[in-house]
């Protein structure tokens, strides 16, 4: 189910969209995020950052593999591109990083979908011809089911 398709122009504006998301996000939440190089993903994540009052200006973690931060609540950031598959993201301490008492955010999220918690919200970034970015939000699970409407009103004014 598609809760929300998102359009923004500009960096600024991916980045106001996944602050506005970000606005909603709680303890236990799994945010993946799939798209082609350049697509966004981190710029969306800076949002989501921001939207969880990380002051830190949240960097790509793809050297490191995971990046965390402190805001409202603990952040970590995996960035799965050099990840092989799900085994080596539990090889990292997967319950750390998708701990019950932070927000999760996993780029290249294809690459370690299987080990993803039964809740959790898929984010598809497209890049149209003229450079627009396209946010296809997809809410997975129970958790998310009931928070829909929740998702849609952050986000109406980004649709």
């Amino acid at each position: 189910m598609r809760a929300a398709r998102l359009t923004a122009a500009t960096p600024e504006e991916t980045a106001a969209a996944g602050e506005a998301l970000g606005r909603t996000l709680g303890p236990g939440d799994v945010v993946a995020l799939y798209g082609e190089l350049g697509a966004g993903k981190t710029c969306f994540t800076q949002g989501l950052a921001g939207g969880l009052d990380v002051g830190a200006w949240a960097t790509s973690p793809t050297f490191v593999l995971v990046n965390e931060y402190r805001g409202r609540l603990p952040v970590h950031h995996v960035d799965a591109y050099r990840l092989a598959g799900p085994v080596e993201l539990e090889d990292l301490g997967l319950d750390e990083v998708l701990a019950a008492d932070a927000v999760a955010f996993v780029e290249w999220a294809d690459r370690v979908a299987a080990v993803l918690p039964e809740s959790w919200l898929e984010l598809v970034l497209h890049i149209r011809d003229d450079d627009t970015r396209e946010v296809d939000v997809r809410p997975h699970g129970p958790a998310w089911a009931t928070r829909a409407q929740e998702l849609r009103r952050a986000l109406e004014r980004f649709a």
